[in-house]
C-alpha cells in the first residue's frame, strides 16, 4: 500500500508517507465580498490542491481511498480528480446559528443578520464534501446530530482516540517552567488546560470560582496551561489577551502567588501537570470537545466540568466526573472544593473516568479497527 499526502506548508510530515505541499497567497481576498471571504480562501487552497494533485496523477498516482477534512477546501476538486476514489470526509462541525456556541455566552458580541449569514456559509465547503463523499466522520455523536438529517447516513462517529496505554495515572512531579517550583502528586493543585485561555473553554468561568476556591482552600495551588491569544472567538475590547481582562477585573481579590500562569506546556510537561492534579477543571461552550478531557480522564484525573454538550457524551455526574451548570461560578467553586478537601472520597471518579476512556476511546482497541473497516472496504469495492 502507497500513502501519499497533500497538505499546506504547516503541514507535518509523517514516516512513510509522501507529503506534497502548496501555499496559498493572500493577495486579492481583501476585496472579495465580506460574507465570500472565507470561501474565496477555500476556493484558493482548492486551486493549490488542483496542481498539487495532477503531480501525483503525472506520477500515475490513483488513490482507491481519500481521507480529508472538509474546512478548509481541500476537499472541493476531490471528485473532479479523482472520480473513481472512495472519499471519507472529516466535517467535524456544522456551524449553527442557534443552539450551540454561537449565541450560548450573554457576554460574547451577539450577532445581526449578516453575522448569522456569515455563520452559515462557513458549512459551504463542507456540504460539498457531504455531497461527494461515501462516508464521512464525526468525533462524537453530538457533532453527529448537528449534520443535515440527510447526511446522517453517511456519518460515522470514531473518535480521534486516546493513546490510554502511554497515558496511565502515576506519581509524578511538575516544575513551573516560570518559577521553578516543584509540584508533585498529592499536593492540593487544581489544574485547567486550554489551547488559548479564552471564553468558549470557559476560562472566564474559571477565574471567577478561584476567589472562593482560595480563600476556602489556603494550601491551594492553581495552575493554568494555555496561550494569550485565541482559537475560537475574538479579543476582548481594550485588551490584549482574555488574562489580561481577567486580572483586571478580578484585582485585589486573587493571591496571585498562588495562581501560576505557565503558558505553553511541552506534552511531556502537560502530562505531567495532569498526573499531579487534585481536581481538573475542563468548561466549554457547545463546540468541538477537546482532546484534553478525555487525556485528563485517561490519566485518572477527577474531573469538574461543565454539563454542556458534547461533554455530557463523555462524563456522566457523580460516576465518572463532576458535572455543573456553565455560568454558575459559586456551584463550580463548590465542586472543586469539595475535591480538594476530600481527594480519596473522589478517587473512584477517577478510577470510572480512566475505565471509560479505555473502553470507548482508546485508539488502539476502538479507532484503528473502525478505521480499518473503512479502508477494507475501499479495497473490497475496488
Amino acid at each position: 500500500m502507497r500513502v501519499h499526502a497533500i497538505g499546506s506548508h504547516t503541514a507535518t510530515a509523517m514516516p512513510g508517507v509522501k507529503l506534497i505541499r502548496y501555499s496559498v497567497s493572500a493577495a486579492d481576498i481583501a476585496a472579495s465580498h465580506s460574507l465570500a471571504r472565507r470561501f474565496e480562501v477555500e476556493c484558493r487552497r482548492a486551486e493549490q490542491v488542483i496542481y498539487t494533485a495532477n503531480l501525483l496523477r503525472l506520477n500515475h498516482v490513483d488513490p482507491k481511498l481519500i481521507f480529508v477534512h472538509s474546512g478548509w477546501g481541500e476537499s472541493i476538486p476531490l471528485r473532479e480528480l479523482f472520480p473513481h476514489a472512495r472519499i471519507v470526509v472529516y466535517p467535524e462541525y456544522f456551524y449553527r446559528t442557534r443552539g450551540t456556541d454561537v449565541g450560548f455566552d450573554p457576554e460574547a458580541s451577539q450577532l445581526g443578520v449578516d453575522g448569522a449569514v456569515r455563520v452559515s456559509l462557513r458549512n459551504a465547503s463542507t456540504l460539498l464534501a457531504l455531497a461527494d463523499a461515501e462516508v464521512a466522520i464525526a468525533p462524537t455523536q453530538w457533532q453527529k446530530s448537528l449534520f443535515p438529517p440527510e447526511y446522517h447516513s453517511k456519518i460515522r462517529v470514531i473518535h480521534d482516540g486516546i493513546d490510554t496505554p502511554r497515558l496511565v495515572p502515576a506519581e509524578a512531579q511538575f516544575v513551573d517552567p516560570r518559577t521553578g517550583r516543584v509540584f508533585r502528586t498529592g499536593d492540593e493543585v487544581v489544574t485547567y488546560v486550554a489551547r488559548n485561555l479564552e471564553p468558549y473553554r470557559g476560562f472566564h468561568i474559571f477565574m471567577r470560582a478561584l476567589p472562593e476556591v482560595l480563600r476556602t482552600r489556603p494550601k491551594a495551588r492553581v495552575l493554568i496551561a494555555g496561550g494569550d491569544g485565541v482559537s475560537y472567538g475574538t479579543l476582548p475590547d481594550g485588551f490584549g489577551s482574555w488574562k489580561d481582562k481577567l486580572l483586571k477585573e478580578l484585582d485585589g481579590q486573587l493571591d496571585l502567588s498562588r495562581v501560576h500562569m505557565l503558558g505553553h506546556l511541552g506534552y511531556d510537561d502537560y502530562v505531567a501537570l495532569l498526573r499531579i492534579s487534585r481536581v481538573h477543571v475542563y468548561l466549554t461552550y457547545p463546540f468541538v470537545l477537546s482532546w484534553s478531557i478525555l487525556e485528563a480522564m485517561s490519566l485518572g484525573c477527577i474531573v469538574v466540568a461543565s454539563d454542556t454538550a458534547p461533554v455530557k457524551e463523555v462524563i456522566e455526574d457523580g460516576v465518572n466526573g463532576l458535572l455543573t451548570p456553565f455560568f454558575d461560578t459559586a456551584r463550580l467553586a463548590k465542586q472543586i472544593i469539595r475535591v480538594l478537601a476530600n481527594p480519596q472520597g473522589h478517587a473512584s471518579l477517577g478510577r470510572a473516568a480512566r475505565a471509560h476512556v479505555v473502553e470507548n476511546y482508546d485508539f488502539d482497541t476502538q479507532t484503528l479497527p473502525k478505521y480499518l473497516q473503512i479502508i477494507q472496504a475501499a479495497d473490497a469495492s475496488a
